[in-house]
């Protein structure tokens, strides 16, 4: 036998058993998928591909191939990743809005994949979830102009579901008005209440009246079904191409670093310990009636060594001028001494959950 079928029967046997290993890795990867499907998590996870590159490229010896073997993974991490596509293809997705609000546009980043569902309000999406109706649900919890987003916060403090991801995407308004429309014919202008208080400096200037609206997608198909020339949209870019709708002013905002935070809800928590060092949770939580209990409570999280990233209260909604308490932490809680800590909170507390875990937060883009 010369060099040449010595060759070829070795790459044969070698590809017999790379098939072997090959379906082996695959089920593995419908097990991701389906664990992820179920928590409402993304496919694709860059510092984790990065990581897996990296590591295994050290294993190939001979550096003349190394570079071959880097494109083997990504390409074979590519054909897993369209794999796990095809198995959570139909994810049901609830978003409180129609098409072209902002969370429709999170949640089209978030899993384009997905079957996405509008509901009327924040609430009809949360307990859609909760019903088993929807895999998920994309809600805003805060932005960086206006705050946080009460409704949602509320939802987060008296509902069932887990946060398992927070995504910010940049928000970026214009005036849209119908065709024909001038900015000189605007007397009107039609939003959501934080659309329009982020845009309060311009809407003084021009001296507009203003109309609230459940979300700025609705206000915007206002707009188009009314076909006035004196009303305007405070509205997204893609906004304006759906509902047929001319842009009369770009970037609106007052503020430009104006972004908005979408969580994603789902009804399993996600406990996976993030190997990286950068995990972050998020408690809700309310005090015992005693003087000093809140600074005891917060003292227990530092005592153990966990960052408080941000800390928010809130009227409870039975109980007047009591509040419950938000925070995200940095750090992994699901470890001995996360446990140690929530069971020494948890002295201090009425009433103590782990709303939800993360990392990496994600940046989108608006178009």
């Amino acid at each position: 036998m010369d060099k040449l079928q010595e060759a070829r029967l070795q790459i044969n046997e070698i590809d017999s058993e790379m098939a072997a290993l090959f379906e082996r890795r695959m089920q593995a990867a419908r097990v991701i998928a389906e664990y992820k499907k179920e928590r409402g998590l993304q496919i694709y996870d860059a510092k984790r591909e990065q990581a897996v590159i990296e590591k295994n490229a050290a294993y190939i010896k001979d550096p003349d191939i190394r570079s071959y073997y880097v494109r083997f993974l990504q390409d074979e991490m590519a054909v897993s990743k369209r794999y796990q596509e095809h198995i959570i293809s139909g994810v049901k997705v609830a978003y409180s809005g129609i098409e072209g609000a902002y969370a429709n546009i999170a949640a089209k980043q978030i899993f384009p994949y997905g079957k996405l569902i509008s509901y009327r309000d924040f609430k009809a999406a949360y307990e859609a979830v909760e019903r088993g109706e929807c895999d998920c649900c994309v809600l805003p919890i805060e932005n960086s102009y206006a705050g946080e987003v009460g409704q949602v916060m509320d939802l987060m403090f008296q509902g069932s579901l887990y946060v398992n991801g927070l995504y910010t995407l940049r928000i970026t308004h214009h005036l849209l008005g119908v065709p024909g429309a001038s900015g000189k014919d605007i007397k009107t202008v039609v939003s959501h209440p934080q659309a329009l208080a982020q845009c309060a400096e311009y809407i003084r200037e021009h001296g507009y009246q203003t109309i609230e609206y459940a979300n700025t997608a609705k206000a915007a198909k206002a707009v188009k079904d009314g076909c006035d020339k004196s009303v305007a949209a405070i509205a997204s870019a893609e906004t304006a191409r759906l509902y047929g709708l001319e842009q009369l002013d770009h970037d609106i905002n007052e503020s430009a670093l104006n972004s908005t935070r979408f969580a994603v809800f789902s009804r399993v928590e996600n406990k996976k310990v993030n190997t990286t060092g950068d995990s972050r949770f998020m408690l809700m939580f309310t005090v015992k009636n005693e003087a000093g209990a809140l600074a005891q409570a917060l003292n227990v999280l530092s005592s153990y060594g966990f960052n408080m990233r941000a800390l928010r209260s809130r009227p409870m909604k039975d109980l007047a001028w009591e509040y419950y308490f938000y925070i995200e932490a940095e750090g992994d809680e699901t470890g001995q001494n996360g446990s140690d800590m929530l069971r020494h909170l948890g002295l201090h507390c009425d009433m103590l959950k782990v709303v939800g875990h993360f990392s990496d937060e994600v940046i989108l883009q608006e178009d």
